[in-house]
């Protein structure tokens, strides 16, 4: 069943598979591409050039997948609704669809699996992840393992 988290911080106990937290948005632009590209060197031309993102049959210059997913756990930790998260434990992702700069994008998050650890203050959520953009249009979805205080 599912359940759309009101405002607050959920911890282990109070979470159940099916529950959902749906993000605010962000508008990725063409300064936060270039800022990424100098943190981590990624200058493939889709990403710095909208002739050469067009070459390739973009409509303009697209993110970087890992740009978006770092913005979209950016998201996911503004969210109204927060995991009292003690850390990320890894990503499964897909980039399904470019995001060009100009675009919006937004997460649905769902708890889908739950399990305690062997520290009975903790336990480990996954997390599925849908991103769409202004448009609805799936860009990326996937999957992501995070530890919570109980």
């Amino acid at each position: 069943m599912t359940r759309l988290l009101a405002p607050g911080r959920y911890g282990l106990a109070d979470l159940h598979p099916g529950d959902v937290v749906e993000t605010g948005s962000r508008v990725v632009t063409a300064a936060m591409i270039d800022a990424f590209a100098d943190l981590t060197g990624d200058r493939f031309a889709i990403h710095m050039s909208r002739e050469a993102a067009a070459e390739h049959g973009f409509a303009g210059r697209v993110a970087h997948g890992l740009l978006v997913l770092s913005l979209v756990d950016g998201l996911k930790n503004q969210a109204p609704a927060q995991f009292r998260a003690v850390a990320s434990l890894g990503w499964d992702q897909s980039f399904t669809a470019p995001v060009l700069a100009g675009d919006r994008i937004t997460a649905r998050i769902e708890v889908v699996d739950m399990r305690a650890t062997k520290d009975p203050g903790r336990g480990i959520v996954t997390l599925d992840f849908t991103v769409t953009n202004q448009h609805g249009t799936l860009v990326q979805r996937g999957r992501n393992q995070v530890m919570l205080l109980a």
